[in-house]
């Protein structure tokens, strides 16, 4: 691939340092790659807080309440189908909008801890899920889009090594 992805990661919380904007951006790569994106995307995230996002919920979908991660998908996908380069593609970058996501940071530090494992173990789940979402995956029903999008979410983590921990 000769140009790169073009993540914009923008904060309303503090302490979102460069070495969590560089985990997103791995993560966000990795997740892009196992799900055979071979095409320079953008993707555009804002970490916020639960205040922050509960404002986006309500103007976005009417939902007065926070939530951990939204996602905000620019083309209408299927799981398995992508963007056309040669169409969707920003003529001024070159890469394919995929679309945005926002992640309440005092999400992830409830829900790491909840479940018993590192903020970043919850970082990096809820960033691939979201890439998920901006790629046409879905778990609205309790059926085979789910479980097809719980196996995926699975196998990029663990190729980040960021496996669920075994109490």
């Amino acid at each position: 691939m000769g140009k790169r992805h073009i993540v914009s990661i923008r904060a309303t919380v503090p302490g979102m340092d460069d070495g969590i904007r560089a985990f997103i951006r791995k993560v966000i790569r990795t997740a892009l790659e196992a799900e055979g994106v071979t095409f320079p995307c953008e993707v555009n995230v804002l970490l916020t807080s639960d205040e922050g996002i509960r404002e986006i919920n309500r103007e976005q979908r009417d939902i007065d309440a926070p939530t951990d991660v939204l996602s905000f998908p620019m083309f209408d996908l299927t799981p398995g189908e992508l963007p056309i380069p040669e169409t969707d593609a920003d003529p001024e970058t070159g890469c394919v909008p995929l679309g945005d996501m926002v992640i309440s940071m005092e999400r992830v530090a409830a829900q790491a801890k909840e479940y018993g494992h590192s903020n970043r173990r919850e970082l990096s789940y809820l960033v691939t899920h979201s890439i998920l979402h901006l790629l046409g995956y879905d778990h609205m029903d309790e059926g085979p889009e789910k479980e097809r999008m719980r196996t995926r979410e699975e196998e990029i983590l663990s190729k980040l090594g960021q496996t669920r921990d075994k109490a």
